[in-house]
């Protein structure tokens, strides 16, 4: 089911702002962080300018994953383990506010997120 628009508008400001923040703008030509909405998901990834000269497109990493519950108003971390499959992260309880999600993916104290 789709997002609230009210939220997703609220979302969308968060996350792009963190995205933005997140990168030095004097490396964005090599590495960069996005983000799609799919449902009630919105989903962070890092993506990486091609290495070698044959390659033209860029890569992506999943990062992290949100999911907003409708029934409850609240916002659920996830993370992707090595085959990209997603799992509730364990160190944040679903919270109403996003940006307490954005800041436990920027300060990744379990470093799940950034390694």
């Amino acid at each position: 089911m789709p997002l609230p628009t009210l939220i997703k508008t609220h979302a969308e400001m968060k996350i792009q702002k963190f995205c933005e923040k997140r990168v030095p703008s004097h490396v964005r030509d090599k590495v960069r962080l996005a983000f799609k909405f799919r449902g009630s998901c919105a989903t962070i990834f890092e993506e990486r300018a091609p290495w070698r000269e044959e390659l033209t497109e860029w890569t992506s990493l999943p990062v992290a994953q949100m999911r907003y519950d409708e029934k409850t108003g609240r916002w659920t971390l996830y993370c992707a383990d090595q085959r990209n499959k997603w799992h509730e992260y364990p160190g944040l309880v679903p919270t109403k506010k996003i940006g307490e999600i954005i800041k436990e993916i920027d300060e990744d104290p379990t470093r799940i997120f950034w390694g």
